[in-house]
């Protein structure tokens, strides 16, 4: 990373594929409806940061630090959350499309998914424990020797959980949700 320091900027519409993205830390700066799609965001540290409106779809965060970020109505399809820099790591997600996302193996208790579109994201390995996944789709979601411990999955849909394959003491379901830890053996609820 570069010595530049970004502290308490505001970016509106700024077109990241038109004008790159400096190197360096950006620290209590806001992202409003700027579009950094499948740009190269790699080695970059944000630090409680907030991105509004933003489309971050297929973007490239290679290295790049993501402490107390979150993110609100943004499109995020195919992020390589995995690939980030795990040091400090912890994000927050309201209102996004994070569909074909991967956060394989990585270590993110307490993360917050609010009224998110997570079809086909990828946990495999990850820690979620004490997540909670507020009113989310998880259709074909992957959770594989994922721990899942105390999450809360009560007013989530679309799951399927190998209870035997994942950590899950202490998580929460509802009657309506339960199928999905179930479905491998084959029962009926009705």
């Amino acid at each position: 990373m570069t010595d530049n320091f970004f502290d308490s900027e505001t970016y509106s519409k700024v077109d990241f594929i038109k004008t790159t993205i400096k190197k360096g830390e950006y620290d209590n700066c806001t992202f409003t409806n700027c579009n950094f799609e499948n740009v190269h965001a790699s080695n970059i540290e944000f630090v409680a940061c907030e991105f509004i409106d933003c489309n971050f779809s297929n973007t490239i965060v290679k290295n790049s630090a993501f402490k107390d970020v979150r993110f609100v109505r943004c499109k995020m399809i195919g992020v390589k959350f995995n690939e980030c820099d795990p040091f400090l790591l912890e994000l927050a997600f309201k209102d996004c499309q994070l569909n074909f996302s991967s956060f394989y193996q990585l270590k993110m208790p307490r993360t917050k998914f609010s009224h998110c579109n997570l079809q086909e994201v990828d946990f495999t390995e990850s820690d979620v424990g004490l997540a909670y996944f507020d009113t989310c789709d998880l259709k074909r979601a992957i959770f594989e020797k994922t721990n899942l411990e105390k999450a809360n999955f009560i007013t989530s849909e679309g799951f399927y959980i190998d209870p035997e394959n994942n950590r899950i003491k202490g998580a929460k379901f509802s009657k309506e949700n339960i199928a999905g830890l179930v479905i491998k053996y084959g029962v009926v609820i009705e």
